[in-house]
């Protein structure tokens, strides 16, 4: 039996996660499942959709908005029911009757934040709580309740260009073997938190033989509110604006086989070691 697939972005509506959700609708035919938290949704809508419409590069029902608070777990519930309420509707309607209810071809979840704290006497418990909340927590909890839409065929059954591809935003700070420089404590930790996180789901995956696969990216430093204290800093090779770090990113996710899940790669497609 056939399966329509389709795209999940959460969060959509800013910065990379706003790009990515551009890319897609411009170079995808698929529809496209999208999160946002603030704002009517049909004003999300126009927001998401506006450059796009001016190039008339995009069916705009192809869009489709779903309301999800990152903090707020009864949120991520509903937005999960509401997804699968308009899946199964989708399904229902479809003229070809032998098309099963649509599965996830690639979902990117998006949600961070940074409080960079320079050393140890800046360390502050609301931030430190926030930044764990939103760079670790929804990821757990999005994974709880939105990884049932991905597809349940085994892996042997499909080539590497047909597995479904779960993405975390991570970022190469995570990484302890490339911790030269220190500071950022809170948002270190939760990145290589993260990134144990996917380690983690993706073993999930392969135990239970589902034709998906997890990995983590790092996208690079953008021009977004995120980095913009630091884009004068030394450390930073190369600044990115967000359309070109969604385009490197789909690029790199399309390219990654089976041999190179549960790890996390950069923009170019190099990995990210632990």
């Amino acid at each position: 039996m056939a399966s329509q697939k389709f795209f999940l972005v959460t969060p959509s509506t800013r910065g990379l996660s706003l790009a990515l959700t551009r890319n897609l609708l411009r170079t995808t035919e698929l529809p496209v499942f999208a999160t946002y938290r603030q704002g009517k949704k049909e004003e999300v809508k126009e927001h998401i959709l506006k450059p796009l419409k001016e190039s008339g590069s995009v069916d705009s029902a192809r869009l489709n908005l779903l309301y999800l608070d990152l903090l707020n777990e009864n949120s991520i519930k509903q937005a999960a029911e509401e997804l699968d309420e308009k899946l199964h509707s989708l399904s229902k309607n479809t003229e070809n009757s032998k098309i099963s209810t649509p599965t996830i071809e690639k979902a990117f979840l998006t949600g961070g934040i940074l409080h960079p704290e320079k050393n140890s006497a800046e360390l502050n418990l609301s931030e430190i709580t926030e930044t764990f909340r939103i760079n670790v927590i929804s990821h757990l909890l999005l994974i709880k309740y939105f990884s049932k839409f991905l597809p349940k065929t085994h892996p042997q059954n499909v080539s590497n260009d047909e597995i479904a591809k779960w993405v975390h935003i991570s970022a190469r700070v995570g990484s302890i073997s490339d911790n030269s420089r220190g500071g950022w404590y809170s948002y270190r930790a939760s990145k290589a938190a993260l990134n144990q996180v996917i380690k983690t789901f993706d073993l999930q995956l392969q135990m239970k033989k589902t034709a998906a696969m997890c990995v983590g990216i790092h996208p690079g430093t953008m021009r977004t509110n995120l980095s913009k204290s630091f884009w004068e800093s030394s450390s930073v090779n190369r600044l990115f604006n967000p359309e070109d770090a969604a385009k490197n990113i789909v690029g790199v996710v399309q390219k990654l086989g089976q041999d190179q899940r549960g790890k996390v790669w950069d923009w170019k497609g190099e990995e990210v070691l632990p």
